[in-house]
């Protein structure tokens, strides 16, 4: 396994060089659901560079993927879940608040992730047998004190629609931020500057996140309490497992 760890933390730093190097290039945009649900040439561009690297090297693992319906059971075997670049319409607009993301999973298990911030070179890796850390300087686990003295991320409009009572509950908070990007949002949690995160993502978005804030005293469930399918789009939780029952007597009002 510390191969493949170390496998996979090299591949996620070529895959954000490889962004950085070409963005000075002119993107070809495309809309996949809506306006705001982008796709560039880069975001292909990427996950096939990952792809391919990880078929070089392993060529019996499967691969769950973002972009061209790449996409495979997490309970089968060994699966490598990416995401090429999360937060493309920051990426677009911004140039900046983006990340990569991949994840190892076993037979539905996670055995370790990485959320690469490229802009800023931080790179956060680890969960199952490894430590979670920040550019190789161990993460602390979570420590509790009161809501009043959290900023809590989340999905913009969950929270302007008071979905579950989520404006309810961020209101007994110090206030919402909403960065526009699932792993940058869970990246903030897991060092400390975010209690929580809400949002309605994707497998490849919270597939990193979910394994290593466990070895962090966090859990990522959908907002009714259950284990994520990953299948399909769901609204999920990203809590410290010590503020799960205070955060479930907010949403369990609605």
């Amino acid at each position: 396994m510390e191969n493949k760890f170390q496998f996979a933390k090299k591949l996620i730093r070529e895959a954000g060089d490889f962004i950085k190097s070409n963005m000075v290039n002119e993107l070809e945009i495309e809309e996949k659901t809506r306006f705001d649900d982008l796709v560039t040439n880069l975001d292909k561009e990427t996950q096939e560079l990952l792809i391919a690297n990880i078929k070089q090297v392993y060529p019996d693992d499967h691969i769950l993927a973002e972009e061209n319906g790449v996409h495979h059971n997490i309970t089968d075997g060994n699966v490598w879940v990416l995401d090429p670049i999360d937060g493309t319409v920051n990426f677009v607009a911004q140039a900046t608040h983006f990340a990569v993301m991949i994840a190892y999973y076993e037979n539905g298990i996670g055995q370790f992730g990485l959320i690469y911030d490229v802009m800023t070179d931080l790179l956060y890796s680890g969960g199952g047998q490894f430590d979670v850390c920040v550019n190789d300087k161990k993460l602390s686990p979570f420590k509790d004190r009161p809501l009043n003295r959290f900023l809590v991320g989340c999905n913009a409009n969950m929270f302007a629609s008071n979905y579950h009572g989520l404006h309810d509950m961020i209101e007994q908070t110090l206030g919402v931020r909403v960065y526009g990007g699932a792993g940058i949002s869970m990246a903030a949690v897991m060092a400390g500057q975010l209690m929580a995160y809400f949002s309605y993502i994707q497998p490849w978005d919270y597939a990193a996140a979910k394994v290593m804030g466990e070895k962090l005293g966090y859990v990522l469930l959908t907002i009714e309490g259950k284990e994520p399918d990953f299948t399909h789009r769901q609204k999920v939780m990203f809590v410290p497992k010590a503020k799960l029952s205070t955060i479930q007597t907010y949403l369990s009002k609605t």
